[in-house]
Order: C-alpha cells, then structure tokens, then sequence
C-alpha cells in the first residue's frame, strides 16, 4: 500500500497542531504546550493510532479539498473538532467547503491529550 505524501502532510500538521494546543497543565496558569517539552515520538501508540485512523477517514471523505493545502487541513480538523475557536469556517476555505468540513470536522467529537505516568501521551 503506497502512502499518498499530501495525507502524511494532513496527519503530520493534524499531530502537530494536537501538541501546539494541548497544556500539559502543571501549573495554575494552565502549564505550557506539550509541543514545548514532547514530540510526535511521545504518542503513545494507541493515541497515534486513533489519530491516523480518525484522520484517514476524514481525508478519504474529503481529499477532493483537503489535498488543496492539506497542512492547513491537519491544523482546521484538529482545530474545528475540538472546537478551539479557529478551524474550515474561519475563512481560508470556501463558504460552502468551510461549512462541509467544519460540520463533518464536528461529528468526529473533541479529543483531550494527557501525559500519563509513563511520559506518554495519551488521548480520552
């Protein structure tokens, strides 16, 4: 099975927002993003799994846009999922393709990312 590049870009972009918006919340002003102290090797392999998995179904659904910018695309589902204020529907897509993706994003439900004992990053 050959790996199509524009989806590794997708679910790479999709990690790496996942990091860069998650806090690690070891202080009281909310700790500092996981992306600061962990990387993508830090998923814990069934979090990585569930992920790849979520994103694979996304882009199969929606590649037809996504592979336009397919960065941007990892960053908007994460974003959009977890509804963190930004996603498709904040302008860099169409209208009608920002409201597509934001309502498919949203089915998918939030993901929370924790550090479990172990310094692994798990995924609830």
């Amino acid at each position: 099975m050959s790996i199509n590049p524009k989806f590794t870009v997708f679910l790479t972009a999709y990690i790496e927002c996942a990091l860069w918006s998650t806090t690690d919340n070891s202080d009281e002003s909310g700790g500092d993003p996981l992306d600061n102290n962990y990387s993508p090797d830090d998923l814990h392999f069934k979090t990585f799994e569930q992920m790849e998995r979520d994103c694979r179904e996304f882009w199969t659904e929606h590649k037809a846009v996504l592979s336009r910018d397919p960065g941007r695309g990892g960053y908007d589902f994460w974003l959009t999922r977890c509804d963190h204020g930004a996603g498709f529907w904040d302008g860099h897509w169409s209208d009608e393709n920002g409201k597509r993706l934001t309502d498919a994003s949203r089915a998918y439900g939030n993901v929370d990312l924790y550090v479990g004992d172990d310094g692994k990053i798990y995924s609830s």
